[in-house]
């Protein structure tokens, strides 16, 4: 299972060749960056990105922030879940490095040691970035680009072939979207007990904020008479 690609003609390698050879040619600064940005920052940046949609959803107080706090929490929970599943898959694909098996390549980070398929950075931030979009429409779909300007840093950066990305991309999708109505339903009452919390009620809602009228809600099933069609939640 090792040898998914195993030769410069498959345009899995070929591809791989295309993109980390912009590297090449790429000034060393640019290379410093990409190396920063597809090693922590992107990951970085989705846990803000969902810390800032729970504070926007905390500041409204809708009469069901309990569930939409709960979507915004299966988000982390998510790509957790997926890099605990894709340990055994690494494991049995046992698939090298792509700078193991093929010479000049540009390679952006050194120490990597473990197994290629499939990428941990996708499978997390495409994880994070479904999750986030189906708490959120607006919020998730800079997640979903996050996420895939995560997938080509992997590979700009010499440490996975193009498939390896796409393999995590569909992990981090599969898990956040199939487990998606158990976690809701262990979620959702467990949210709602925070809410009705002294103490902890205000990780759910700003305390003094009323319901703001004609703003997203994030809500299973929800709609909005006054917000257009692009604004109704898609929470599950």
């Amino acid at each position: 299972m090792a040898g998914l690609a195993g030769s410069g003609s498959n345009p899995d390698v070929e591809l791989l060749y295309d993109i980390n050879g912009l590297a090449k040619d790429a000034p060393s600064w640019f290379d410093r960056v990409m190396e920063y940005v597809g090693e922590y920052g992107l990951l970085l940046g989705m846990v803000l990105l969902v810390v800032w949609c729970w504070w926007s959803v905390r500041r409204r107080g809708d009469e069901d922030a309990a569930s939409s706090v709960a979507a915004l929490v299966w988000a982390p929970l998510a790509a957790g879940i997926a890099v605990l599943v894709n340990v055994p898959i690494r494991g049995f694909v046992e698939r090298p490095r792509p700078f193991n098996d093929h010479q000049g390549l540009e390679v952006l980070v050194s120490g990597k040691t473990d197994y290629s398929f499939v990428s941990d950075h996708a499978t997390i931030t495409m994880a994070m970035g479904v999750a986030l979009f189906v708490a959120n429409r607006k919020f998730g779909l800079v997640g979903l680009t996050l996420a895939l300007l995560e997938g080509f840093c992997r590979v700009y950066m010499g440490v996975h072939y193009p498939t390896d990305v796409v393999g995590g991309f569909a992990l981090g999708t599969a898990v956040a979207l199939l487990l998606s109505p158990l976690a809701m339903a262990l979620l959702t009452p467990l949210m709602r007990a925070v809410e009705r919390s002294p103490r902890g009620g205000w990780l759910i809602k700003a305390r003094g904020r009323s319901r703001a009228g004609g703003q997203e809600a994030l809500i299973p099933g929800a709609r909005k008479e006054t917000a257009g069609a692009e604004d109704r939640d898609l929470a599950a």
